[in-house]
């Protein structure tokens, strides 16, 4: 065996040989590339697609060649980290562009970045009880009813834009004057157009009002025992206040006093007749009698029981389901008496009663009209 004794570079061909040796590649083939996802990115080959000759991901474009260096040299590629980073960058936007378009197509969309969906902040939006009482609450009403033995404290439910308020009978029954107050504080007049003393219920007019917020009925058929229950109303003057709780029954018999001599005048200002504390909402129920004598003329009602709270001045007030709709008139609690075994102090226990809103859209002609005293 010789040594070789052929040469590197440009040179003539031996003239033994009939061809001479070709001339080096003016820069070295790109490597394949390896991306942090593992993934292998062959130079070249086109776009990748079917039919392009090896299905591989391609480079958009060439490396430029490089500028010769004095002497004649080429500077080779750059190698290492630094080929490496700039070959991950473009993988990267490949990915973009497709996650991009992925987004697009799923939201009906062209694909495009420049457009952004508002996006609303959930934690602004109130829900639940807040949602409910801040719908409702400007439809509720304080009355105070003036009479010749004293003040009746109770609530109303606004049911018309120009001033009519739905209340119980026994809040206004034989009253001189009458003053609403309304959830911006004001105070108005209002008269008594209807009553109906058999259902517990009466009309009122607010004097020159125009654009209340009118409350909107539900329908008391579809409750379920169980329903969470919002009520709203003014128990002892405090205006506005908000309980919550069930539906705990339905279509239970309670009975009420017609007649105004039965019921004391200021039974909703929470001090009975027999001077023990006993709030003044009498009525019977289950062969019982609470917080008074409800006399020899009485009156009986289907009513919904709830375990919210409610307090005398509560009366005439708004009971509503969980999608802002009055659901029933709150008319009755018991309170045990005070220093009684059930507890030191009168105080609502769970034990309500409220008029179902079927009974008071179909009376509502009726109050309109003047109603009825018997």
């Amino acid at each position: 065996m010789t040594d070789s004794t052929r040469r590197y570079g440009h040179q003539d061909p031996d003239p033994q040989q009939p061809f001479g040796w070709p001339a080096p590649p003016a820069q070295p083939p790109q490597a394949p590339v390896t991306t942090p996802g593992g993934a292998t990115v062959w130079p070249g080959g086109g776009s990748g697609g079917a039919g392009d000759g090896g299905g591989y991901a391609g480079f958009a474009q060439p490396a430029p060649v490089p500028a010769p260096e004095p002497g004649g040299r080429r500077r080779g590629r750059a190698r290492g980290p630094i080929g490496l980073v700039a070959a991950c960058a473009l993988v990267a936007a490949l990915a973009g562009g497709g996650a991009a378009a992925l987004v697009g197509e799923f939201t009906g969309g062209s694909g495009s970045t420049s457009r952004s969906t508002p996006v609303e902040n959930a934690s602004s939006k109130l829900s639940g009880v807040s949602a409910v009482a801040q719908a409702v609450s400007p439809s509720i009403v304080e009355i105070k009813a003036t009479t010749g033995q004293g003040q009746s404290t109770g609530s109303g439910v606004i049911v018309t834009g120009d001033g009519e308020v739905v209340t119980n009978n026994h809040v206004v029954a034989g009253a001189d004057t009458v003053q609403v107050s309304l959830s911006d504080g004001s105070t108005r007049t209002a008269k008594v157009v209807g009553t109906d003393p058999a259902k517990d219920l009466a009309l009122i007019k607010i004097q020159g009002a125009s654009g209340l917020k009118a409350a909107k009925f539900g329908d008391s058929s579809k409750l379920r025992v169980g329903d969470q229950v919002v009520a709203i109303g003014s128990p002892e003057g405090l205006t506005g206040t908000v309980t919550s709780g069930i539906v705990s029954a339905l279509n239970r018999d309670v009975t009420v006093a017609k007649e105004q001599g039965n019921q004391d005048q200021g039974q909703d200002q929470g001090r009975g007749r027999n001077g023990r504390g006993l709030p003044q909402w009498p009525f019977e129920f289950g062969g019982n009698q609470y917080n008074g004598d409800t006399g020899s003329s009485k009156t009986t009602y289907k009513a919904i029981q709830t375990d919210a709270s409610l307090n005398p001045g509560n009366s005439g007030g708004a009971l509503i389901n969980m999608s802002g709709e009055i659901i029933g008139i709150n008319s009755a609690m018991y309170a045990p008496a005070s220093g009684s075994a059930s507890g030191d102090s009168a105080g609502s226990v769970g034990l309500g009663f409220a008029i179902p809103v079927n009974t008071v859209k179909a009376d509502l002609a009726k109050l309109r009209a003047g109603g009825t005293n018997s």
